[in-house]
């Protein structure tokens, strides 16, 4: 289903990414692990098509990513680590993920009332000045509400409470997703899902495991 081929980037003197080749099947639950620095992050810009590549290439579902981005990002739901800084309404923020990613809002106010976020009272609240924890449990609804054929989580959890992290993993659990990937530290958080393990390390896959 993604396919990273000998996908190499540098900037400057600095490989972020060094010949990294993988195949990720559907039905892998990806657990991506290693010090910060490593080349996680890296990856899933690629994958996201964020990066245009010295040398390799990214395909998903058989498209090249470089030359169809917008057909594969339609696949993908991602939630990076560190929120965008959007200064915008978090009403206007569910009107435009709505309308490009034909994203059901009512599937989106079920999952934030799940994770104890009020939709209703905070629509014309900025984005830009809810809290970490505030911001993740939105990002988080509209990610799961697409119900995208790729869900990609960048330490999904770091700003939630704990009763969010519990709320969140029953949730996942309830997705009928193909993929999964998640960045996290935290891999008893993701080990109810997660069936593989790839360690990366100085911009390298140096292991890859079935767990």
């Amino acid at each position: 289903m993604i396919e990273v081929r000998n996908a190499t980037k540098r900037f400057g003197d600095k490989v972020i990414l060094d010949n990294v080749t993988l195949n990720i099947k559907r039905g892998d639950n990806i657990i991506l692990m290693g010090q910060n620095g490593a080349g996680k992050t890296s990856l899933i810009r690629a994958i996201l098509g964020e990066y245009i590549l010295d040398k390799g290439s990214v395909l998903i579902d058989d498209m090249e990513v470089a030359k169809h981005r917008v057909d594969t990002l339609g696949k993908i739901s991602f939630v990076p680590q560190l929120p965008p800084p959007l200064k915008i309404t978090i009403n206007e923020l569910i009107q435009y993920a709505s309308t490009i990613g034909t994203i059901d809002k009512n599937k989106i106010k079920e999952y934030a009332d799940r994770l104890q976020f009020d939709l209703e009272q905070n629509l014309n609240k900025s984005f830009f000045k809810l809290s970490g924890g505030m911001k993740q449990k939105l990002l988080i609804s509209i990610a799961l509400a697409k119900q995208s054929d790729i869900f990609i989580f960048d330490e999904p959890t770091a700003n939630l409470d704990l009763q969010a992290r519990d709320v969140f993993a029953k949730m996942l659990k309830e997705i009928d997703s193909k993929v999964f990937i998640f960045i996290s530290h935290r891999i008893e958080e993701v080990g109810h899902i997660a069936n593989r393990a790839i360690t990366m390390d100085l911009a390298k896959v140096v292991s890859d495991e079935i767990l």
